[in-house]
């Protein structure tokens, strides 16, 4: 039998009506969470597609900046329409709600040469019109790595005025182009900024560049910009360590977590920024006490801040359960944040978003007010009982059903629309 068959609606059905009188006995309504996990956005990362490797034309040698992506799989999308072309057949195997986050390197400046310190939203014209013809909205960040300016893997942070006020100037077009996205999509724009600054081994000084940093922000995102706050929506995204920067990362959780609290801005908590042994999951209750909204990016880490494809693994499955267990879907955006230029990149955007949204859907069949209510009630075995007998329950039959909902294929029946693709499209650029 052919695993990658499609299996008939009627098979769908029946298995999800079993499934469905199984939640029900939890206390769990099925329909309901098919119907709000397909609304939850999911933010796909545009540098899959080509290996983060961007669309300036620009001279000058490039250093890493603390980005690296491995692998020489045929297929890379060369320019911006063959990334549109990309994108096209994999939401076209897509459940629910999406958006696409757009870095700022991916100015189509035609032939001429625009530096990131004078990038505009005309450059960005081609993207914004093609996401109006898909009916999806835009993110954005501004790209503080890939540039010679970035070459010592400083850069808000840097010690140099003049390379600081560079980047800074990006950082100002940037929100000018997050802002005019959301005006063009009539919804608010993420505009997340990440910096790769930091030291490979033991600083003498881990004051000063914080400083910096924190000042360099500050001129940012001041407000005589005149940028609409609820159309950038600005986030800034912490890490504990990276490629060059192993000893000490400028931004780290307690400098953003800090920063964003007292200065109004959401902080981005991505899946791999973090020690292997931390919970993210557990980080969210006690930043959510006292900010309004989070960022999460979804992830993968192996042994490092590796970006591997996103799987439905226990920490996937774990985010999104205690963002449901804290009624915060609306506290909440969510993003994708890996590169694998090992394996088919339409493959490597279908998994990890479809595994995001399985993280999304298993939280919304949990029962957690069941459950809440037994801990109240100080019934802890029970409770423990049910939670353990959850993870069994029957979350891949109702998974086929959203699949069948919102019309793409279900299970893995997904796959040989991208195998066919990778034939006709993406083999072909390799001739």
């Amino acid at each position: 039998m052919d695993p990658y068959e499609r299996p008939g609606e009627e098979a769908v059905e029946a298995a999800y009506r079993i499934a469905f009188e199984r939640f029900a006995t939890m206390g769990v309504d099925a329909d309901a969470a098919i119907e709000r996990a397909l609304q939850v956005p999911v933010s796909l990362h545009c540098w899959q597609a080509d290996d983060v490797a961007g669309l300036e034309t620009r001279s000058g040698a490039v250093d890493g900046g603390g980005i690296l992506a491995t692998g020489n799989y045929p297929g890379r999308a060369r320019d911006g329409d063959e990334m549109r072309q990309d994108f096209e057949q994999v939401l076209a195997l897509l459940p629910g709600t999406q958006r696409l986050n757009l870095h700022a390197f991916y100015a189509e400046t035609g032939s001429k040469t625009v530096d990131r310190d004078a990038i505009e939203p005309a450059h960005f014209a081609r993207w914004i019109e093609w996401s109006r013809q898909q009916g999806i909205a835009l993110d954005f960040n501004p790209t503080y790595f890939a540039h010679p300016k970035a070459n010592d893997g400083f850069t808000l942070s840097h010690a140099d005025r003049g390379v600081r006020d560079f980047w800074i100037q990006h950082g100002i077009a940037s929100r000018r182009i997050a802002q005019q996205m959301a005006a063009s999509q009539g919804a608010p724009c993420m505009n997340n900024h990440w910096v790769p600054d930091g030291a490979k081994d033991s600083p003498a000084d881990r004051w000063s560049p914080r400083a910096r940093l924190a000042e360099s922000y500050d001129r940012i995102f001041d407000a005589s910009h005149g940028i609409d706050t609820a159309l950038c929506v600005d986030a800034v995204e912490s890490k504990l360590f990276g490629i060059g920067s192993e000893d000490y990362v400028v931004g780290s959780l307690e400098f953003y977590a800090s920063y964003a609290l007292s200065r109004g801005i959401v902080q981005c908590l991505d899946l791999g920024h973090f020690h292997p042994t931390e919970s993210v999951a557990d980080k969210l209750s006690a930043l959510l006490a006292f900010q309004k909204t989070l960022l999460l990016h979804t992830s993968r880490p192996i042994r490092w801040d590796s970006d591997h494809v996103v799987l439905f693994t226990d920490e996937v499955r774990n985010l999104f359960l205690e963002v449901r267990r804290g009624d915060a879907f609306d506290r909440v955006y969510v993003a994708l944040d890996f590169f694998d230029a090992s394996i088919n990149r339409i493959m490597a955007y279908v998994i990890g978003t479809r595994a995001t949204r399985k993280g999304i859907l298993a939280a919304l069949l949990d029962p957690t007010e069941r459950l809440q209510a037994l801990e109240r009630e100080g019934r802890l075995g029970e409770k423990l009982a049910l939670m353990e007998e959850q993870r069994c329950m029957p979350i891949g039959a109702v998974w086929d059903m959203l699949c069948l909902r919102a019309d793409v294929p279900p299970g893995a029946a997904w796959i040989p629309a991208a195998l066919d693709y990778e034939k006709n499209v993406l083999v072909q650029r390799s001739c």
